[in-house]
């Protein structure tokens, strides 16, 4: 089989990643005050500085994947956020009904968005990328 890391394959996923960090960052900053109530709610000390933090980290987070830029990097601590992210706000275990099951979507969907940050981690960018178009280091 033939390894698709030199093609458009690696840009497709990155732009798939990207967009859920950077459609959800703007969606902070235009309901800031919902997610201040929510975070309030699951008890999070410090809720204005939190959510504009997360907003901070998920519009730079995801324009660095989408363009590319410290791919391997970028990738791990997108991926840690994620793990407080998912246990906190989407913990389906403690609702009921259509609540849970909407919950249990979110979860799930972290741990898929996790596995491929974990790609973009382990393989990089791509060839349509920053990183691809920095010259290697050299040999000292």
């Amino acid at each position: 089989m033939a390894n698709s890391s030199g093609g458009i394959t690696p840009l497709i996923g990155r732009v798939l990643i990207s967009a859920v960090f950077l459609i959800f960052g703007f969606l902070k900053i235009t309901t800031f005050h919902f997610y201040v109530g929510m975070a309030a709610a699951k008890g999070m000390p410090l809720t204005t500085l939190a959510i504009a933090g997360a907003i901070c980290f998920e519009i730079l987070g995801g324009l660095a994947i989408l363009l590319g830029y410290q791919t391997r990097i970028v990738s791990w601590p997108l991926f840690l956020y994620l793990i407080p992210t998912s246990l906190i706000f989407h913990n389906f275990w403690a609702d009921q009904g259509a609540l849970r099951a909407a919950m249990m979507t979110h979860f799930f969907k972290d741990l898929a968005i996790m596995g491929g940050l974990l790609f973009l981690a382990e393989c990089g960018a791509g060839r349509y990328s920053l990183d691809a178009s920095r010259p290697a280091p050299r040999p000292s």
